[in-house]
């Protein structure tokens, strides 16, 4: 009978903890506290990289693919068919989970689902702005998680580096702020469940079961996708999609969604890895710069129009980006040194 997971002291750091009894025979990727800050910044320049391909992609060849569903349920459907392929080629092997952790990973999917779900329903119910600035304090959100349920300490700086991080992303996405009260509910609902489901992603390739991102990809992706395609068909969207497609999907859009599930892999595995490399926290400060990237990229490729204040927002979020960098990078090299 398998045993129940086991964790260390609550006085550890439990990003980095490892099993008790490790897997060998399926290699992983380093946690957080294993590797270099150099290998931290390859593995989020590649995270940046997939991310802001994907978003190009979307952008200039998929279009207005409106059938948000749909386009999960795809992103997790390749994701699950590309780690699959990977399985077969020997690239990882699987662990042998109990129930529970079974059930732990279901539960996982879920919040998947659920907060994507929250996200969309919100979005009709406020103004983009005013979700852009809430979901810009996800990082606050992640320290807090870490601090008072894990009880993990931070440096002074880094909860100062936060500040101009946060408050330029509001200046860079200031606009006409408009939401309902059920609508701020849905959206602060959709930062906490973010930033849970960030932490999770940490913890179940850190903590006691401590699978690989290929491996956590696999086994979460079906059920995903399987989530996904229910709300799909709850909501509609397969219907519409169908009635805009009577004779089916045609080649070229065949090709176009084949595209982006590959760039949808490529940008799951990035950011799991990622996320076990460089840690929850600079996960979600990933999130935050990538929303000015994301403006800026419409400035560049397709002429958006943004005022000065969006413009100086966005020059104090990357120097609150770079500040948090410092103190990590110092951080790092302080315990390295002991």
């Amino acid at each position: 009978m398998s045993s129940s997971p086991t964790f260390k002291d609550k006085d550890e750091d439990l990003e980095a903890q490892v099993p008790l009894n490790p897997q060998p025979a399926s290699p992983t990727v380093r946690t957080e506290q294993e590797v270099s800050g150099t290998t931290k910044l390859l593995y989020l320049a590649v995270y940046f990289l997939c991310n802001i391909s994907l978003t190009i992609y979307n952008k200039l060849i998929l279009g207005k693919f409106s059938y948000p569903w749909l386009l999960t349920a795809l992103h997790a459907g390749s994701a699950f068919i590309g780690c699959y392929i990977l399985l077969l080629q020997g690239r990882f092997t699987l662990t042998k989970l109990s129930l529970q952790q079974n059930v732990v990973l279901f539960l996982f999917s879920i919040l998947f689902t659920v907060n994507i779900a929250t996200s969309n329903v919100s979005l009709a119910m406020v103004s983009i702005p005013f979700h852009q600035i809430m979901r810009s304090t996800c990082p606050f959100f992640a320290v807090l998680i870490y601090r008072f349920r894990y009880g993990r300490s931070y440096p002074r700086d880094t909860y100062l580096a936060l500040i101009p991080l946060i408050l330029g992303v509001g200046l860079a996405t200031y606009g006409d702020y408009y939401f309902t009260a059920a609508g701020f509910i849905l959206t602060f609902l959709g930062v906490i469940l973010a930033v849970v489901k960030t932490v999770a992603t940490n913890r179940i390739m850190t903590g006691a079961l401590a699978l690989s991102p290929l491996e956590t990809l696999l086994r979460m992706s079906p059920l995903a996708c399987a989530q996904a395609l229910v709300c799909a068909i709850a909501s509609g969207e397969l219907a519409g999609f169908r009635e805009q497609n009577p004779e089916g999907p045609s080649g070229a859009l065949i090709l176009t969604l084949a595209g982006n599930g590959l760039l949808a892999f490529c940008l799951n595995y990035s950011s799991f890895s990622t996320n076990k490399v460089a840690g929850a926290v600079t996960m979600t400060v990933c999130g935050n710069i990538k929303q000015c990237l994301t403006i800026l990229l419409g400035i560049v490729l397709f002429g958006v129009q943004v005022g000065f204040l969006n413009g100086v927002g966005m020059v104090i979020a990357l120097a609150g980006a770079a500040w948090y960098s410092a103190v990590e990078l110092r951080s790092k090299t302080q315990k390295g040194g002991r």
